[in-house]
């Protein structure tokens, strides 16, 4: 058996993808310009927005894809003509891509990425465009969620062990980033990524000792600058604790240092952390911070803070690396145009399930802003041939019951999607994962506190540009008609 190599992935597409395109080259229709929309619906978690994440992991696939030997005898084995054998051969990337950067706060039926190129290519696109976008949104957006729910204090990722492979744990490690989390405790992520690193010790350590007490004094001799002690392997409060305090009595405070902090990972963590809080107060160290971990997400630590819970950070792994509670983020990839003669021709998805009915024609994405609060009013789709940056009044309406409407005036519309690739070519330089967690949490801020939050979240408007609904009724009008 070959080894696999993880970063192995030319061949990451669903077979029909290659099928398809073997079929479009037979039929002379390969080098037809196509426009896809990739969107998702509804937001995970049933909450108001979702966190972008997953371009960067988009990026780097593309600017990798070729076609080895071995993959193009593998391919041939499939039953693809060898004319397409030939065309991958020599693959080229042309497309345009543009996308909505990370960090921004995306929501239900928008345009996230958009793809103009050849129509194989942009087909080719749609796994990995889907898998990496679907899955670090997802967790960005449960993320962010946790992040909220602990009011400031610190979370901690620490999910690797429960992840879904050694990509998902990568790449969540640094969408949970992106989304908030202030450390990951994956070394590789931390690295590849430059994100804080954080590590502790575990109940092995202690275990390995002949006492806690010795396991202590060892772990505060070898880290005296960064001592965290695990203090529930026997008994937290008769054993733990007091073992604790006095290893930091005994070696810390010799040597001019000061406790980082404790950690529990077991029992009721709100009624303990409050009795451990009194204790390490009482003996001199209110500094010392009082680290969490079980099982946590957003709802458990907003409950433990409502409850008095004394604990200052959070360290958060299965729910959030595998977003338990919505673990899919229902992204689709579909298209929206073709151009012929250099007209562009719309196309749309009709469907009996009224919510899967797609917006046709190539879109810009506005996000208008309120002059004087700075949050946001609105996204607008347009046709891309509308302009609402010089807008001094707009008039709003519900793409669905379209007598809701509202004018707006004293705002800023500024244009979401920014270009990736121009004719095959990357034209975007990523910010580091530290500025785009910044930029995150800024632009949330944008958002009014009625869609952020958890349970029964404000419908943020999403609305279309009046000519970009007439086209997309007169196509739906057509398509009954017939």
């Amino acid at each position: 058996m070959k080894n696999i190599s993880m970063n192995k992935c030319d061949l990451l597409f669903d077979f029909y993808e290659l099928a398809q395109s073997n079929g479009f080259l037979n039929k002379g229709i390969d080098e037809t310009v196509v426009w896809f929309d990739m969107l998702f619906r509804p937001s995970p978690d049933i909450g108001g927005f979702a966190v972008m994440a997953g371009v960067n992991q988009v990026t780097e696939y593309i600017k990798k894809l070729t076609f080895s030997e071995d993959d193009l005898q593998y391919l041939s084995s499939k039953g693809l003509d060898d004319s397409f054998i030939e065309y991958l051969r020599n693959f080229k990337f042309s497309c345009d891509i543009w996308a909505v950067p990370e960090g921004t706060p995306v929501f239900a039926n928008e345009p996230v990425v958009k793809v103009r190129g050849p129509v194989i290519q942009a087909q080719l696109l749609e796994t990995i465009i889907l898998l990496s976008v679907n899955h670090q949104s997802l967790i960005a957006t449960k993320a962010n969620r946790i992040v909220r729910s602990a009011g400031g204090r610190a979370i901690i990722e620490f999910g690797s062990r429960r992840a879904h492979g050694i990509g998902a744990a990568l790449g969540g490690a640094r969408s949970a980033y992106i989304g908030g989390c202030c450390a990951t405790t994956n070394v590789s992520a931390a690295k590849q990524y430059d994100i804080p690193l954080f590590g502790s010790m575990s109940h092995t350590w202690v275990q390995m000792f002949d006492s806690e007490y010795d396991a202590f004094c060892t772990f505060a001799r070898q880290y005296p600058d960064d001592c965290i002690l695990l203090i529930d392997t026997y008994d937290t409060m008769d054993k733990g604790l007091p073992n604790a305090i006095k290893a930091f009595n005994d070696v810390l405070l010799p040597m001019g240092k000061r406790p980082k902090g404790v950690r529990i990972d077991s029992g009721d963590l709100a009624y303990l952390s409050k009795k451990i809080r009194r204790v390490l107060n009482e003996s001199g160290y209110p500094d010392c911070d009082i680290y969490a971990a079980n099982s946590l997400d957003e709802y458990i630590i907003r409950d433990m803070l409502q409850n008095g819970a004394r604990i200052d950070s959070f360290l958060v792994g299965e729910r959030l690396i595998t977003s338990a509670s919505n673990p899919v983020m229902a992204g689709v990839y579909k298209l929206s145009a073709i151009e012929k003669n250099g007209e562009i021709i719309p196309k749309i998805k009709i469907s009996e399930n009224v919510a899967k009915i797609t917006t046709p024609y190539p879109k810009l994405l506005w996000r208008l802003f309120d002059n004087e609060t700075g949050k946001a009013i609105a996204d607008v789709l347009t046709t891309e041939d509308e302009d609402l940056s010089d807008c001094k009044e707009y008039e709003l309406f519900d793409p669905d019951y379209t007598w809701k409407r509202k004018t707006v005036t004293d705002f800023v519309a500024r244009q979401l999607l920014v270009p990736i690739f121009k004719n095959g070519e990357c034209v975007y330089e990523f910010p580091s994962a530290s500025n785009i967690r910044s930029y995150c949490a800024e632009q949330i801020d944008t958002l009014w506190e009625e869609v952020i939050r958890f349970e029964y979240p404000h419908n943020y408007y999403v609305d279309l540009s009046q000519k970009l609904w007439t086209l997309k009724q007169n196509m739906i009008d057509e398509c009954f008609s017939k």
